[in-house]
């Protein structure tokens, strides 16, 4: 992160800040989406998926679903049982240390960061300057990527958050904590983005989560959230 934040200091040049900032702009809201598709994922529909496939592969597939979403390998465990588990406590986010609640996610961003790093040091200067709104897209991008479930967490914190991460939250830079406590009111089926919260309220005006619900349940026959209670018997 901090090799590609110095390549595309020294390779800014003024002229480009329109594009930069647009970019920017897109980075950060691609990485808010990403972060309400995901919860919405692991709080909605992950157990519940049905797989239209030949007679002699569906027994398989269906008993993997069937297990439990809290109970598949390495998925249940990391990513679907704390979203869950949130909706109980909410506030255990709180008590867990930087790289318990951000390890995940920097380990996502290693992959496109290095690629980034490879080309900028590889590539000629006109590659890098029709590529340079693309890069700085990817590094915020990743950046916000990397933080959400940080800046998740001080959206559970009442004391102790240092005054700048408050001056971001009242300017609504990053997630509120206001804002964020409409997601916690049963049964928690609205305001899933959790990096900035700017794509919350146009994505309730036009029921962006109602429609895909919609369109899974007349596929699938499953309600959304049915299992949402369930999960929580299973403590090992």
């Amino acid at each position: 992160m901090v090799i590609d934040l110095c390549y595309l200091i020294y390779y800014f040049q003024l002229q480009s800040i329109g594009v930069i900032l647009l970019s920017g702009c897109a980075g950060i809201l691609s990485a808010d989406f990403s972060s309400g598709l995901l919860h919405w994922a692991a709080d909605t529909w992950v157990i519940i998926v049905k797989c239209n496939l030949l007679k002699n592969h569906q027994k398989h597939f269906l008993f993997l679903f069937k297990q439990g979403s809290v109970d598949l390998p390495v998925i249940g465990k990391n990513f679907i049982r704390p979203f869950r588990e949130h909706h109980i406590d909410p506030t255990a986010i709180t008590r867990h240390d930087f790289i318990e609640t951000n390890g995940d996610n920097f380990m996502v961003i290693i992959l496109p960061l290095g690629v980034m790093a490879s080309r900028f040091s590889t590539c000629s200067n006109d590659q890098i300057a029709h590529s340079y709104a693309w890069y700085w897209y990817l590094f915020l991008f990743s950046v916000f990527v990397c933080v959400t479930n940080q800046i998740h967490k001080w959206s559970h914190m009442y004391t102790g958050l240092p005054k700048w991460v408050q001056c971001l939250q009242d300017c609504h830079i990053i997630l509120p904590r206001k804002h964020h406590r409409k997601h916690h009111v049963s049964p928690h089926e609205t305001f899933f983005c959790i990096t900035t919260g700017w794509l919350n309220r146009p994505l309730e005006i036009v029921k962006f989560w109602k429609i895909l619900e919609y369109l899974i349940e007349s596929a699938t026959g499953q309600k959304p959230r049915a299992d949402d209670f369930k999960w929580a018997e299973k403590r090992n």
